[in-house]
């Protein structure tokens, strides 16, 4: 049986540089975008919940978004294994994202396509998870 090197324990490495922080601008600017795992610590394949929030560049809270939720594991070509949703908006730009799981360790992405009134922006967040 052949094993793929990935699973013989060779994890792939994460891009040289890989920016790992949990708060950012959108890639068109227009939002200011954190999250926490309401776990603490991201847990290793448990499903757990984040807390999204969103403003706007000064700092504004952006109410009542729609936000898809994507990501995966693009060193070895698959997405999330669960289909996180945010489920609910918490007031003052904070909204839950429920069904997050990551089965590995590894390099993974989280994504974010945020619309709000007539603006549309995305967020990448990179996590390695050990």
């Amino acid at each position: 049986r052949f094993l793929h090197p990935i699973m013989m324990g060779e994890s792939a490495a994460a891009p040289d540089n890989i920016d790992t922080s949990t708060s950012r601008t959108t890639d068109s600017g227009l939002f200011q975008v954190s999250w926490r795992s309401d776990a603490g610590e991201v847990p290793l394949n448990q499903i757990h919940s984040w807390t999204l929030t969103v403003t706007t560049p000064d700092g504004s809270p952006v109410e009542n978004a729609e936000i898809s939720v994507d990501g995966g594991m693009p060193q070895h070509g698959h997405g999330l294994p669960t289909s996180p949703k945010v489920t609910e908006y918490l007031g003052a730009g904070e909204y839950r994202v429920e069904g997050l799981r990551f089965q590995m360790t590894g390099f993974w992405e989280v994504k974010f396509e945020i619309r709000a009134g007539e603006q549309s922006d995305s967020i990448t967040f990179n996590m390695i998870l050990r």
